[in-house]
């Protein structure tokens, strides 16, 4: 299983580079454009089909095995699902350049056929596992979103190509905004951090009661979300999704502290740190959105606002979580490849010889202050601040990268 993952975390990778080397090419001047403009829609779903979820999938097909103790259900259909999504995401992006509606079309299907065949493949080896807890029910519930957030998707462009729901595109697009970040990466990431975080750990009887609470609580944000989107009634449900967002990243919190409470070990990792703190600043800026939401609700539908609250969930929370498990899953896979036969050999380095934590912390370090020069300079109307921050952020995301990749060359 290491050819698989590998070729979803490369290719994501690439694609990370593409997007910020292009974003620092145009000195971060292109986030002044319209974020609905064919150039926003283009650097939007590079950054979260191309990167995010192909890496999001490379890392399911190598955990699997960690959380079921068994293989995928078909090696073979994974190299299918990545033709397609490969194939499927290129196409689209380039409709999206040229503003080719049947580039799009026919781009959007492709990229759908590869995520249904990952569902089906990831959710055929949840159902023979059988082995039904937290983990795997937010694994399971993931999938269901990200196939509803592949098909809304499509729906738009029939809806844009043939008008067939006018009255429902800006309805249909929130839904998919919402679905695909809050619900597929948001119970991917909780899901796996129920493994992932006592690993890294090396904790050992921690309660798993919080779990069922945090999926319950995320699950109704998701569902609440969407119906609110869907079914228009005021701004009450989605303030009551945020509160059950909140609610559950603080019950996510507790979690982690009794799992660090458990813990046999120093450190997880500096990547990891960073994702835990992320998450706690994630807790923060929900219940100040539910403040300003009490307050004025009108502000919740101000286009600046909604792009504020894009970057903080998917570049403070959903990116820095990526990328700090990035740091673990990485060296895990490459020196599983290269020493896995030859452990406890002479002259045989040990996983954490293979990554910089030094690094890793400079390198977030300057991705999350030039992501809050970013938000600052978008919440004050500061052009030149906002600029300055996005090229940081990009700078700084580069150079995180490379740490990434150069474990690769050891």
């Amino acid at each position: 299983m290491f050819r698989l993952p590998l070729l979803f975390i490369s290719t994501g990778i690439a694609s990370f580079v593409l997007f910020h080397a292009g974003s620092l090419f145009t000195a971060g001047g292109w986030v002044l454009d319209h974020p609905r403009s064919p150039d926003g829609w283009f650097r939007v779903h590079l950054l979260v089909l191309d990167w995010a979820t192909m890496v999001a999938m490379g890392a399911v097909y190598q955990l699997i095995d960690v959380v079921l103790q068994r293989r995928i259900y078909s090696r073979m259909l994974g190299y299918v699902h990545y033709v397609f999504f490969t194939g499927g995401t290129v196409i689209l992006l380039a409709g999206f350049l040229q503003s080719r509606v049947e580039w799009i079309a026919v781009g959007a299907v492709g990229a759908v056929i590869g995520i249904l065949l990952f569902v089906w493949n990831v959710g055929r080896t949840l159902w023979e596992a059988q082995r039904w807890n937290p983990i795997t029910l937010s694994t399971a519930c993931a999938l269901l979103y990200l196939a509803l957030t592949g098909l809304l998707g499509l729906a738009m462009g029939l809806n844009f190509a043939f008008q067939l729901w006018a009255d429902l595109h800006e309805r249909l697009l929130a839904a998919h905004i919402w679905l695909g970040t809050l619900g597929w990466f948001g119970l991917l990431i909780t899901g796996f951090s129920y493994k992932m975080l006592p690993m890294f750990y090396l904790s050992h009887g921690a309660s798993d009661r919080p779990q069922y609470y945090i999926f319950g609580l995320w699950n109704a944000a998701v569902l609440l979300g969407v119906g609110a989107f869907l079914v228009p009634g005021g701004s009450a449900p989605m303030l009551v999704g945020i509160l059950l967002l909140a609610a559950a990243l603080l019950v996510y919190d507790r979690h982690i502290r009794d799992i660090r409470k458990h813990s046999h070990k120093a450190s997880p990792g500096r990547g990891i740190v960073w994702t835990i703190w992320s998450a706690r600043a994630l807790l923060i800026f929900c219940i100040l959105t539910l403040c300003i939401g009490l307050a004025a609700p009108s502000l919740l539908s101000n286009l600046t606002w909604i792009v504020i609250a894009g970057w903080v969930y998917l570049w403070g929370w959903v990116a820095v979580t990526v990328l700090g498990y990035m740091s673990k899953i990485v060296p895990f896979l490459w020196w599983t490849h290269k020493y896995g036969d030859q452990a406890g050999r002479p002259g045989v380095p040990v996983m954490s010889d293979l990554i910089s934590e030094r690094s890793v912390d400079m390198g977030m370090w300057v991705m999350a202050v030039g992501l809050l020069v970013a938000v600052a300079g978008m919440g004050f109307m500061e052009p030149r601040v906002l600029v300055t921050g996005i090229a940081a952020l990009s700078a700084g995301a580069l150079f995180y990268i490379g740490v990434i990749a150069r474990v690769f060359t050891r």
